[in-house]
């Protein structure tokens, strides 16, 4: 949403949830999604989201003016960051590959109200951060795709699933039936996958 002489920067390659908000002067990079929720708040300073990033369900990522000294406060993420469910981020700099929930000192995990030093990262969990964001990047492209379908897309597959609920290709050919898709069911390619060729192969 333009925001009065400011508009988002959005790379194509972005997933935006339904319900969340890109607001003002906020940039964000290829691959990068926003989950259902979740604000970005561009209006008072810039948001740079790199690339890579997921930022998730009811997070807000905000911005300050300035600080008492004076000093610009932005507010940048980097690539591969995850940003978990309901974070408020707010006039900050987060490095590239990092896990947030809360601020905390680098490698160390830290849990409970009042927050208390339970121990360092394992070098596996190092690893999964990283994978974290892949893994958020494949995800947004399945949830970019369902919410790309039109109505008539829906429920045609939606009666679909409804004529054929009853309908098992393995458990038919265990018994020896052999059934054929009604030509008025067969969806393009890049609807549904024909099981019929599947089978074939």
């Amino acid at each position: 949403m333009d925001l009065l002489d400011k508009s988002p920067v959005v790379d194509k390659d972005v997933f935006i949830a339904p319900g969340a908000s890109v607001i003002g002067d906020v940039q964000v990079g290829q691959g990068s999604s926003i989950w259902y929720g979740s604000v970005l708040r561009g209006d008072v300073n810039s948001i740079h989201v790199g690339s890579g990033t997921n930022i998730q369900d009811n997070s807000l990522v905000h911005v300050a003016k300035s600080n008492l000294g004076g000093k610009e406060l932005p507010t940048i993420i980097g690539n591969n960051v995850t940003i978990g469910h309901s974070a408020v981020i707010h006039g900050c700099t987060i490095e590239d590959e990092a896990f947030v929930g809360m601020e905390l000192p680098f490698l160390m995990v830290w849990a409970g109200n009042p927050a208390k030093f339970l121990r360092k990262l394992t070098d596996e969990e190092i690893a999964f951060i990283s994978q974290s964001a892949t893994n958020y990047i494949n995800l947004a492209k399945v949830h970019a795709a369902e919410n790309a379908k039109s109505f008539e897309e829906i429920e045609f597959e939606k009666m679909l699933r409804k004529k054929f609920a009853r309908r098992d290709e393995e458990y038919d050919s265990m018994i020896g039936v052999v059934r054929e898709t009604p030509p008025e069911l067969v969806l393009p390619d890049n609807i549904l996958p024909d099981k019929s060729q599947k089978a074939v192969q």
